[in-house]
């Protein structure tokens, strides 16, 4: 990365935010887009955000939100086409900006029109993998003396790489988002202890309100609020009822929020005792499993090693956490990189990686904890940037 990443950057993340150079920021990662096409011999590359199929990198490389088609050449040129130009005119920074409505609002005819007066030095047009099989068929139909290229190792891919490892801006936006989920946790701890908040939908509607009152977007995902009789589930489902929560036994609270797009994530456990030997034991497992595993967040070292770290506290108590160690966070509530067994041994920690660390036990018995905090790789080691908990009572 160009810039260096300690514990210090965007500390102030109100003022890196503020005045931050938004159109040399985005016009840097655009640039790095087609250096690898020109590099790689690819003529164009096309980024669609749409109902159908959502997009983040179109808002990395742009700034704009939603719904548009984005094209960038190999000669350095970017065309956006968004549903809503009004939005884009505060929003979008691109070389030109042309309306969706100019091209019947049909991404083929967009990218058609826009590519023919945009002097590409190659004739291949790289579209993203999880591009349909219909769609592909239409752009091949379109796109005579194009070569159309939809594949995995390409350079999509090479965005999401980019993307995994945060530049000043967006751990400023992060650390934003993880600020303003931290405060939301200590009232929520004082709210509970207080006895206004007893329910699921307490704590889940307070959430949603307080988050927009502080300038967020929206939740980062659904909120899931489980309290002693759902919390055996991973994913509750409903993601949160009027059922009772923070009572006797073991409640989870998983939570996050979004500021200009980027994600916060993080979990707390409630556990209200009375409690069995059994629950205090997961309890314990999994806070020694968060203790231990974050000493191995650090850059340079194997992901795959802390995620086999705390399989192995979990494993000599016979037990087994049925999720990853953790993910990236971003633009994407889960994003690149992933903390997993299945994660291959040469994949190191970074600088500038956002990751969560969430060791997790579930029981249908004795109900569910788990421990999730957000996590900035540094240059030197680490930041947590959240402060979640278990809270016992």
């Amino acid at each position: 990365m160009e810039n260096k990443i300690t514990e210090n950057t965007s500390k102030d993340f109100d003022a890196a935010i503020k005045n931050a150079d938004s159109n040399s920021i985005y016009k840097s990662r655009r640039e790095k887009i087609s250096a690898y096409l020109q590099e790689k011999k690819i003529g164009a590359a096309v980024f669609i955000d749409s109902e159908d199929r959502r997009e983040p990198a179109l808002r990395y490389l742009t700034g704009h939100p939603t719904d548009a088609v984005l094209v960038i050449c190999d000669n350095g040129k970017s065309v956006l086409s968004p549903w809503d130009e009004n939005l884009a005119a505060q929003k979008a920074y691109a070389d030109e900006v042309i309306p969706f409505t100019s091209f019947q609002r049909d991404s083929v005819i967009a990218v058609k029109e826009i590519l023919e007066k945009s002097s590409c030095a190659q004739k291949t047009l790289a579209l993203s993998p999880a591009t349909t099989f219909i769609d592909h068929r239409k752009f091949s139909e379109a796109m005579e003396g194009w070569q159309i290229e939809c594949k995995e190792d390409s350079v999509h891919e090479y965005t999401g790489q980019m993307r995994a490892q945060k530049d000043e801006y967006e751990i400023a936006c992060t650390r934003k988002a993880c600020a303003i989920t931290s405060a939301m946790t200590d009232i929520i701890e004082r709210k509970l202890i207080s006895g206004e908040f007893a329910t699921e939908a307490d704590v889940a509607l307070f959430i949603e309100r307080e988050l927009r009152i502080q300038g967020c977007e929206r939740t980062s995902f659904d909120t899931l609020a489980a309290g002693p009789g759902r919390s055996f589930a991973i994913h509750a489902f409903p993601g949160y009822t009027g059922g009772a929560w923070g009572s006797k036994g073991l409640s989870i609270l998983d939570y996050g929020v979004c500021y200009e797009g980027y994600a916060s994530d993080c979990t707390i456990t409630v556990a209200r005792g009375p409690l069995s030997r059994e629950q205090t034991e997961i309890l314990d497992l999994v806070q020694k499993a968060a203790d231990e595993c974050i000493n191995l967040y650090k850059p340079g070292m194997k992901i795959h090693d802390a995620s086999q770290h705390c399989d192995d506290i979990f494993a000599e108590a016979g037990k087994s956490m049925p999720h990853s160690l953790g993910h990236g966070t971003g633009l994407e509530i889960h994003e690149a990189p992933f903390i997993s067994m299945r994660t291959s041994e040469d994949k190191l920690f970074m600088p500038g990686n956002i990751v969560t660390l969430e060791p997790g036990l579930y029981d249908s018995r004795l109900g569910g904890c788990r421990l999730e905090n957000d996590v900035l790789i540094t240059e030197s080691g680490n930041v947590v940037l959240t402060n979640s908990r278990i809270i016992r009572l």
